[in-house]
Formats: C-alpha cells, sequence, structure tokens
C-alpha cells in the first residue's frame, strides 16, 4: 500500500534527475521526452514499444549475438597478453556492441555512437566534453538526433526485425511517434543502457581483483554468477539517483514535503542500507536476496 501510495504522490516528471538549470534549459530547448521523464499512463504505453520487442525469438537471435561478441572480446584479451587495458578495451566496447546489434546499427557506426555517449554523459569531463561552450556542448547531442532521425526514415521505409525498426514503426492510439519521441527512445536504449552495463563490468572487475577470496569463490562455482551479477549491480550502482516530484503535501519518515517540492533518490545510499542488506559494505557473490 505504502508503494502504491508514493506512486500516486511523486511523479517522474517535472525534474527526472538532478541536474544544473543550464542542463534543464538543454533538454527543454531540443525536447527531449524519455522514458525516464514520464509518468503514467504516458510510460506504461511507450516502455511497452520496447518490451514487446524482447520476445522469445528476438532473445534467441540475440543470445546468439552476444556469445560471439563475448568470445571475440575474451579472445582478445587472451591476445593482449598478461595486461590490457580493461575499462577500454572490453567493459566500453562489449556492452555497446551488444545494444548498437540489438538496434541493428552497423558495426562501422560503433565507434562514433561511443563518441555520443561519452559526449552526452561525460559532458562534465574534460576527456569527454565537446569544447567549452553551450553550442559546442548540445552540438553532440543534435548529432545524434540527426543519426537517429536517418535511422527512423530508414526503417519507416524498408523495415527489419531489430528493436530500431520496432521503434521507427511503433504507434500509439494509431499515430506513429513524432521525430523527438522516436529519438529519446533510441537514446535512453544506446545511451543509458550502454553507460550503466560498462560501469557494472568495469566496477564488478574491480571488485573482484579487490576481493580475492570473492573471486577464487565465483571461480570454483560458476552457479553463482547470477547471484554475483547482482551483487556487482549493488556494489557499484552505475545509477547513482533521480528525482521525484511531490504532486500533493506528504511526508517521508517524518520529514513534510510540500507540493512541488522535489526529492532526491539516492540509490548510492540505499545498496548499502543496513535496514535491507546484512554487512552492506561487504562484497559478497553469493548474496542473497
Amino acid at each position: 500500500m505504502a508503494i502504491e501510495r508514493a506512486n500516486d504522490v511523486f511523479t517522474n516528471s517535472p525534474r527526472p534527475v538532478l541536474m544544473t538549470e543550464e542542463g534543464d534549459e538543454q533538454q527543454a530547448a531540443v525536447g527531449i521526452n524519455t522514458l525516464i521523464h514520464m509518468d503514467d499512463p504516458q510510460h506504461r504505453v511507450v516502455r511497452a514499444i520496447g518490451a514487446d520487442w524482447f520476445r522469445p525469438k528476438a532473445m534467441r537471435a540475440l543470445k546468439v549475438r552476444v556469445d560471439q561478441l563475448a568470445k571475440r572480446f575474451v579472445d582478445q584479451m587472451v591476445a593482449a597478453g598478461p595486461e590490457c587495458d580493461f575499462v577500454q578495451e572490453v567493459a566500453v566496447n562489449y556492452p555497446l556492441y551488444v545494444i548498437m546489434s540489438m538496434l541493428g546499427l552497423p558495426e562501422q557506426d560503433f565507434p562514433q555512437m561511443l563518441k555520443y555517449t561519452q559526449e552526452m554523459f561525460g559532458n562534465d569531463d574534460e576527456e569527454f566534453q565537446r569544447g567549452t561552450t553551450k553550442e559546442e556542448q548540445m552540438a553532440a547531442l543534435l548529432e545524434m538526433f540527426a543519426y537517429f532521425t536517418a535511422v527512423t526514415a530508414s526503417r519507416r521505409e524498408t523495415p527489419t526485425e531489430d528493436l530500431a525498426s520496432a521503434i521507427a514503426n511503433a504507434t500509439i492510439d494509431g499515430e506513429p511517434l513524432n521525430d523527438i519521441e522516436t529519438v529519446s527512445y533510441y537514446a535512453i536504449v544506446a545511451a543509458a543502457g550502454h553507460d550503466t552495463t560498462s560501469a557494472v563490468i568495469s566496477g564488478g572487475m574491480h571488485a573482484l581483483i579487490d576481493h580475492p577470496d570473492q573471486r577464487q569463490r565465483l571461480r570454483e562455482n560458476m552457479d553463482l554468477m547470477p547471484l554475483a551479477t547482482e551483487e556487482m549491480i549493488r556494489w557499484v550502482t552505475p545509477v547513482k539517483e533521480f528525482m521525484r516530484t511531490a504532486q500533493e503535501d506528504t511526508e517521508v519518515r517524518g520529514v513534510g514535503i510540500a507540493a512541488g517540492e522535489s526529492v532526491l533518490l539516492s540509490y548510492v545510499s540505499s545498496n548499502r542500507d543496513e535496514d535491507v542488506f546484512d554487512e552492506p559494505f561487504r562484497f559478497d557473490v553469493g548474496r542473497e536476496p
């Protein structure tokens, strides 16, 4: 009941993430409206576009591709010898190749998509940001939009079996998605999905290196991998926060929140919550639940 009540009181819009006022203005200027910005019933309908694509036939084909890519990157690590830059050579590229394969995009476009992703999510990092002016940094977002607008036109002219085609040809109440809606959908799949997965692969490997007892435990019992994967996600917490806005006066654990005020959902804190996890600051590949 408490969860249902929270869903009624708190909404994703108008402030789904914590960002600067300038960042808010840039997104508003472009008209970005992804799943993280939406509330039900719109969220439920739009989410179904992607969810419906993940049917058994698509998953069987995707597993073949994922296995091929996994072998490719493991083989590259073996060929590299005793050392490699695991983050850049494996953790960044492997999930990117998987997501781009889901979308049905050509491999020659993958490096450009990685550049867009890093510029979009790392625009506060001098290593990744494009220029120093607002106009220069906005250019990366606009180029990504232009790329996916062309993908939409191609898939509508010649539909295929990939996720990009499912997005491009989706309809809501009998009407196709507009350009901003389709591009927003691509962006959340391509950029957000890649950024979070690469962070978990990197951080998970780092955790195994830092905890040799857990690494050995996993090597001796690979059946623990599903639990270990969940523990890596908890340990790394690739999504740091979201925001929710109260639609009416309410209270959370004795703290009053007025209508229109926003609250921060801190996943970094919640994934170390002593009320939920036993010894939350211990990395445990067999943690359950």
